[in-house]
């Protein structure tokens, strides 16, 4: 297993992984798109986990100079509760904390339990917050 930054020739596999996971996205979720978006702004905040050449999980990650947020924690089914996700965030934490990053939030949807606790599990908090949203452009 192979932890790293995203690599152009990780796209096809990523690009994948993504649509597995979300297979009938809303318009502005598309995972080409999002993953072209990534590679203009902040592209060394991807990552991915490789397992015999296959791209196997990601998480992305952004800062805005005060907080990080975290994104598209991905493992594919046959990888999971083998402590991938747990391992990338760990990697995204790091590079974040390098850049000066000192508060970390990240979203949930509801019902999700299974990453709620995941994400308890490494020290993450449920927040009392209303989380709001506005689309600028479909």
């Amino acid at each position: 297993m192979d932890l790293r930054s995203f690599r152009p020739e990780d796209r096809a596999g990523v690009i994948c992984l993504w649509e597995e996971d979300d297979p009938n996205p809303a318009p502005w979720n598309k995972a080409a798109d999002i993953l072209d978006n990534k590679q203009n702004y902040q592209p060394g905040l991807l990552f991915v986990a490789e397992d015999c050449g296959a791209i196997v999980g990601t998480v992305m990650a952004g800062y805005d100079g005060r907080r990080g947020w975290i994104y598209s924690v991905v493992v594919t089914p046959t990888h999971r509760r083998k402590g991938i996700a747990s391992k990338l965030l760990a990697l995204a934490e790091q590079e974040l904390v390098s850049l000066g990053c000192t508060k970390l939030n990240l979203q949930v949807r509801d019902g999700n339990e299974g990453a709620v606790k995941l994400y308890e599990s490494l020290g993450y908090n449920v927040e009392a917050r209303v989380s709001m949203g506005k689309r600028l452009r479909s």
